[in-house]
């Protein structure tokens, strides 16, 4: 029978996992980028805990207040002129550069300011190079509608010429000299790896201008003679403004870096059993196949699927199907149920790996039961003829990873195939069990024989439904989709 997005052979093809055996360096490459992940993420949680409540609560309270949200408006507002139009990475990066640049036009206009009150006639030169600087570091959000290194470049330049030009006139006992150490780590964030040439340009250009700010430029070949007092001031603002820029650098790159493990572990958590995610991040490119002696397998179809899928288009059929499959997302989530894949309309689940449990024959039962809710609600709410399908299975199976690109954890066995061919011979709203699911279900569920049918593959069997719980619980069952 064919589906909207698959073929019901796609169900029944048993590979050997020998001849389906993984290239794992591709899966290694994935892995290996989360393979850093320790406890800090935990600790973390544990001070944020620790915190007194109170200041917590003080805290949220300020950025809810009005002027704080205004400030906050204004502050975004700023940061992100000019970066319409480039891709998210390439936004957050010019998002920073603005803020960098207004830091310099904040700190260049308080130097002008305090040598203007100092003494405007000695130290005219350098209120007039950092007024420069404050016109420049202003028009940088502007550079970026030339292209997104321009703005970078104007900063580099400017600042170069006006730090080699300061510490001629002060000589390098002012200390101005030491901000070229900041490219050492800020041409990273400003320009990106991906032009790693013009970064390392950028910091060796910087190392050599700071060696020879330093060896042209002592005290005594200055320019101004400036007060002693003025010179250490002026060291001490450069030193603290060179360690704080490099080490929110360091932050930055290192906020980027445990980002992009999150959303690895997401993704990888996404593809994988959390319990085969940590082994694959504990030890790389390991062969995962395991053997599971008893184990419960669900195979669902929503029959009267393709048919709707010619009616209503795309994008109704894709939310239709989304909402349904997100739901029974839920239920195995709920029911500890781990979902395997799914194809086009069709659903696979298993109750008994990767960690085995004794009762997954009624977890899965229970979940199948929700299911059939889920999808009559549906039916009721949107007036289509939509029913389901479902095929339950027991026995022994192999699980493991697979593939190169795209790789799932998939499971192998006699169960996979008789739960599809139960829920190919099965009818609609119905749940059709083998021999050993009744069995392990006959206990708590009220079961109606259906007699014996030829089932490929396995000869003349007596196969069952699954009508529901002798005893309904009164708590404990989740609401189907829509309650």
């Amino acid at each position: 029978m064919n589906r909207a997005g698959g073929d019901k052979s796609a169900w029944q093809v048993d590979p050997s996992p020998a001849d389906s055996a993984p290239n794992m360096p591709v899966i290694t490459g994935f892995v290996e980028a989360e393979r850093a992940e320790s406890s800090s993420e935990r600790n973390q949680e544990l001070v944020r805990r620790a915190r007194p409540t109170g200041i917590r609560d003080s805290l949220a309270g300020l950025s809810r207040h009005p002027a704080a949200e205004w400030l906050s408006a204004r502050i975004k507002w700023l940061a992100e002129l000019g970066t319409d139009g480039y891709p998210p990475h390439v936004r957050r990066r010019l998002l920073i550069l603005n803020l960098f640049a207004y830091l310099i036009a904040v700190t260049t206009a308080g130097y002008a300011l305090q040598q203007i009150q100092l003494d405007f006639d000695t130290y005219k030169p350098l209120v007039f190079i950092n007024l420069v600087l404050l016109v420049m570091a202003l028009t940088v959000p502007a550079m970026h509608r030339i292209n997104e290194i321009a703005g970078g470049m104007l900063i580099v330049v400017s600042e170069y010429i006006a730090l080699m030009a300061f510490t001629a006139y002060l000589g390098h006992s002012a200390g101005i000299h030491l901000q070229y150490i900041i490219a050492g780590a800020a041409a990273f964030v400003v320009f990106g790896l991906e032009r790693l040439k013009l970064v390392t340009t950028v910091v060796v250009l910087g190392l050599v201008l700071h060696l020879i700010a330093w060896f042209k430029f002592p005290p005594e070949a200055a320019l101004i003679k400036a007060d002693q007092e003025v010179l250490d001031s002026l060291y001490t603002q450069a030193a603290i403004s060179t360690v704080g820029l490099i080490a929110a650098s360091v932050w930055y790159a290192f906020r980027l870096v445990e980002r992009a493990q999150a959303e690895t572990d997401a993704l990888l958590r996404n593809i994988l059993p959390d319990s085969v995610a940590d082994r694959l991040k504990a030890r790389p490119g390991e062969l995962i196949a395991d053997s599971h002696d008893e184990v419960s397998v669900l195979f669902a179809d929503i029959s009267g699927f393709v048919a709707l899928a010619r009616s209503l288009g795309a994008s109704k059929v894709v939310d239709l199907l989304n909402d349904i499959v997100s739901e029974f997302d839920r239920l195995a989530a709920f029911h500890g149920v781990e979902k395997i894949k799914t194809i086009g309309d069709a659903y696979m689940a298993v109750a008994g790996l990767p960690e085995p449990v004794q009762d997954h024959a009624e977890r899965l039962a229970r979940m199948a039961l929700d299911m059939l809710a889920t999808v009559e609600r549906v039916r009721v709410e949107t007036g289509l003829a939509l029913q389901i399908r479902i095929g339950m299975a027991a026995g022994p199976v192999l699980a493991g990873v697979i593939g190169t690109r795209k790789f799932s954890y998939d499971v192998w066995g006699d169960p996979v195939n008789l739960a599809a061919r139960l829920e190919a011979l099965g009818a609609p709203g119905r749940i059709h069990l083998c021999p050993t699911c009744r069995e392990r279900l006959q206990h708590a569920f009220e079961l109606e024989p259906c007699g014996q049918m030829e089932i490929k593959g396995v000869g003349l069997q007596e196969t069952w439904f699954l009508i529901g719980l002798r005893r309904r619980e009164a708590s404990g069952r989740p609401a189907a989709l829509g309650q």
